[in-house]
């Protein structure tokens, strides 16, 4: 089992940045890959960015390439992602979720935390 917790949203101008963090307790945080995916109101959840359980590769859904980046530390079991350039678009409900080695879906997901863009 693992527990998920997402920290770090909250309201930004468009243009500005936030750092989401989202910290893992429960099994070896490094047998999973993490993502972050978001869902806006009225919308379906989207993928949003992942990495690897060892970091070296990390994957970004076209909206927010460029703009957003995910890394972890898995000696603090905590996966980030770092914001910036901040669209109204990204308005949404942000998630993090675990995915087990060799699985292809995602096991645990946290929360959420709110981010709101606003111009």
């Amino acid at each position: 089992q693992v527990q998920l917790v997402e920290s770090g949203g909250g309201r930004v101008q468009t243009g500005g940045s936030l750092r989401l963090s989202c910290a893992a307790s429960g099994r070896t945080f490094s047998d999973f890959h993490m993502g972050w995916f978001r869902q806006a109101p009225g919308k379906e959840r989207e993928f949003v960015a992942a990495i690897s359980w060892s970091g070296d590769s990390t994957y970004y859904a076209d909206s927010v390439k460029g703009r957003f980046t995910i890394s972890r530390d898995n000696a603090k079991k905590t996966v980030y992602l770092q914001m910036k350039s901040l669209k109204r678009d990204d308005t949404a409900v942000y998630y993090c979720a675990a995915r087990r080695l060799y699985n292809s879906h995602y096991d645990y997901w946290g929360q959420g935390t709110q981010v709101t863009v606003s111009s």
